[in-house]
């Protein structure tokens, strides 16, 4: 709602949301991704707010499925593709974010699983060209993710490098099953290593094309209080599989993600028994002739061998076992949650399950079996919670109005404690809380200009976070600014007689060298990508006769 009234005031890509915290402001748009919100904004433009949250969920739904469709259609018929592509959208995880967890961007970092799947497919197959075709595809869905939701984007690229390896490793195994006495020198297989650094490319790219949102998050991190992201009853190890701390109504969903967890894991193991047996196909993937445009991409074994590994990988990382790599691993915390590793199961999950169950019948049960684990979880352990109509109202009058909304405690600047804010404090006050004598001219989200009348030097306390973006202009001259104790509120000094204030939410340094990056980024993408444009092969009628 905010994001929508910032872009009718002229703001094209909002950083600071003005009326978080009640109007007191915080750093959101700064360090959340912008697709879901931006998505969200575009479809309040057009809809009514009821129907926004059932429309968006609607949206990310479906394109999570196109994008398993697409997957799949590679190596299984039409219908089979159908099914891998509607399991994978309507999964319990999937259900479980839309009915209990909302969590928007999560759902929307669904569908680039398929996609990145696909993308490394084609990077390391022996047919794949020498062009940069599939490196410029693997960078795209990359930076999609960082653009879309955090800890999506470190699952991703985590599994982007552990999918590489793997995927390196069958080739250095298939290469030397094709003439055992050449391993020494296979083993430097050139294209293997050019899959390999490809996708290293592509990782660079990636955060490339991304440094417009990237850049400010890590220079500006320290500007905020980030460490809330992983307070207590946040942090990874409080929120392993059936791991209980002394928080009922965390220990409650706790319960609820752990039993559908738990089902959803327990169809894995039979779905890769079940269809190990295809692996052994000569020339098919997954036991089903190979498209040609899929030919001698991956056989059958290494395709089931790679799914069984990243679900098996992924079930790993939602058990205590695996806390040592949540400690040391590279900013793998930031994923918070071990239970979203879900997200990245279910990929390989509607795949293997499609393998599995040959028989609809079968699919059906196996989907019926899910779908009451989350049914029965729910409405024993944690029913859902709902919104009505009216509540989505109030949301919409209060930022109509100006009068704001609760923000969240880990873009709030470092030092300063929300809940010691006055929700009646004055948009200008002095040490007491008393209003000072002045008039505002302009009060928007970027820009605040006030007048102030005094008979003597006074400090005026702003109702305004003071996060160091904010410059400050007192009767034209640059002012520095002092930050309240506790509430970590503006402080600007005035002389006597009448001042004129002009405070600027400015254009730091880190922004405008991350747009520089990502433009430099898009123009080489751009470059490469009409380079290694295919070239329309002629048909014999119209080849010359010397040819």
């Amino acid at each position: 709602m905010e994001v929508l009234g910032q872009w009718k005031d002229g703001i094209v890509y909002p950083r600071w949301a003005a009326l978080a915290h009640w109007g007191y402001g915080e750093a959101r748009f700064l360090f959340y991704p912008p697709a879901s919100w931006a998505l969200g904004a575009a479809l309040g433009a057009v809809l009514p707010w009821k129907m926004v949250p059932g429309a968006y969920c609607w949206i990310a739904l479906v394109i999570a499925g196109a994008a398993m469709y697409r997957l799949a259609r590679k190596w299984l018929s039409a219908p089979d593709a159908w099914f891998a592509a509607v399991f994978y959208a309507l999964n319990p995880y999937h259900l479980l974010i839309v009915y209990w967890r909302s969590a928007y961007a999560e759902l929307l970092a669904a569908a680039l699983l398929p996609l990145l799947l696909l993308c490394l497919l084609r990077l390391f197959s022996p047919e794949s060209d020498a062009g940069r075709r599939p490196v410029l595809c693997l960078s795209l869905t990359l930076a999609a993710a960082w653009l879309t939701n955090v800890p999506a984007a470190v699952m991703i690229h985590y599994s982007t490098a552990g999918l590489a390896l793997a995927l390196a490793a069958i080739g250095v195994v298939r290469d030397r099953s094709l003439d055992p006495r050449v391993q020494r020198r296979e083993i430097r297989n050139p294209h293997i290593w050019r899959a390999l650094v490809g996708t290293a490319l592509a990782m660079c790219l990636a955060a490339g094309l991304a440094s417009f949102y990237l850049f400010p998050v890590i220079y500006e991190q320290g500007w905020v209080n980030l460490s809330e992201v992983l307070s207590p009853g946040v942090r990874p190890q409080d929120n392993f599989v059936f791991t209980t701390i002394a928080d009922a109504d965390h220990n409650r969903f706790n319960l609820l993600v752990s039993s559908v967890a738990s089902t959803e894991i327990g169809v894995l193991g039979c779905a890769i028994w079940f269809s190990r047996r295809k692996k052994h196909a000569k020339a098919d993937a997954l036991g089903y002739p190979v498209p040609h445009s899929a030919a001698g991409a991956v056989s059958g074994k290494s395709l089931w061998m790679l799914l069984s590994a990243w679900g098996a990988g992924s079930v790993f990382l939602m058990f205590s076992a695996s806390n040592l790599l949540w400690l040391h691993l590279p900013e793998f915390r930031f994923v918070q949650l071990p239970f979203r590793w879900l997200l990245c199961m279910n990929a390989a999950l509607a795949m293997l399950l499609t393998a599995a169950a040959r028989r609809w019948t079968s699919r059906a049960m196996a989907f019926a079996v899910l779908l009451a684990a989350l049914t029965l979880a729910g409405s024993r352990f944690q029913p859902p919670w709902w919104e009505s109509g009216s509540g989505i109202r109030e949301a919409s009058n209060a930022v109509a109005d100006g009068t704001g909304y609760e923000g969240t405690d880990e873009y709030v600047p470092v030092g300063a404690d929300p809940y010691e804010l006055n929700r009646n404090l004055p948009r200008l006050s002095d040490d007491a809380g008393t209003p000072v004598q002045g008039e505002i001219m302009a009060w928007g989200q970027t820009e605040k200009h006030f007048t102030v009348h005094g008979a003597a030097p006074q400090d005026v306390i702003v109702r305004l976070f003071n996060f160091p973006a904010w410059d400050a202009v007192v009767n034209g001259k640059p002012t520095r600014t002092r930050t309240t104790e506790v509430t970590g509120l503006i402080v600007i000094s005035v002389a006597a007689g009448e001042s004129d204030v002009h405070i600027r939410f400015r254009r730091t340094i880190d922004r405008v060298i991350g747009d520089i990056v990502s433009l430099i980024s898009l123009v080489l993408l751009v470059a490469a990508w009409v380079r290694t444009r295919p070239t329309p092969i002629p048909s014999p009628s119209t080849s010359s006769p010397a040819a």
